[in-house]
């Protein structure tokens, strides 16, 4: 009698959670409870609930080996594309951007180091994975996707100059870089077809 007693209680226990969590789950959301706001603290495992997925996904579609190679062309088109598309979020070398640290999660400064090593931005990455995140971006980070604003081959200008961005770059593309100039020389507007 007395197991029957206890199975009972254990039922109703798991019964109870079963209908209990889900409900106190919709009141938190419901009621306004959840941190939405960027000076919010994250979500207790945030990071991990959404980089676990992310790296999967992009370790399963990486693509290995660069159709393009890091010349001159591509290395200059690529920094007139970073300028025109990405400075305003993730900076430029001599200038950080005003807003991108206080998103969230914050867009990474580009062309600044780690703490204590010599990687800058993104350089110590694959270019296959810089060029899948400019591709299809980042939900719930602000960072969008370009596949439908820029062509493949521009993607791939990008990405390259971001994986050699801890080297001495071309003078054309750190003027534009540096300087914050509005429009490439004509070689590299050649190397960046529109998108059709």
């Amino acid at each position: 009698m007395e197991v029957a007693g206890n199975m009972g209680r254990i039922l109703l226990g798991i019964v109870l959670g079963v209908i209990l969590v889900p409900l106190v789950g919709l009141a938190w959301f419901k009621f306004g409870q959840v941190p939405v706001a960027v000076a919010d603290p994250p979500l207790p495992e945030e990071k991990l609930i959404t980089s676990v997925p992310l790296n999967a996904r992009i370790d399963r579609e990486l693509i290995k080996t660069p159709p393009i190679q890091p010349d001159e062309d591509n290395l200059v088109a690529g920094a007139q594309i970073y300028a025109d598309q990405c400075a305003a979020c993730h900076g430029l070398p001599a200038k950080p951007s005003s807003f991108g640290g206080h998103m969230f999660p914050g867009a990474p400064p580009l062309w600044q180091k780690h703490h204590n090593n010599a990687v800058v931005g993104v350089s110590d990455d694959p270019p296959g994975e810089t060029y899948w995140k400019v591709a299809n971006g980042i939900r719930l980070s602000g960072m969008p996707s370009f596949n439908k604003v820029l062509t493949d081959m521009q993607m791939w200008q990008v990405t390259l100059l971001m994986a050699n961005a801890d080297k001495p770059l071309p003078p054309a593309a750190q003027a534009i870089l540096g300087a914050g100039q509005t429009s490439a020389p004509p070689s590299a507007a050649a190397g960046a077809p529109a998108k059709k």
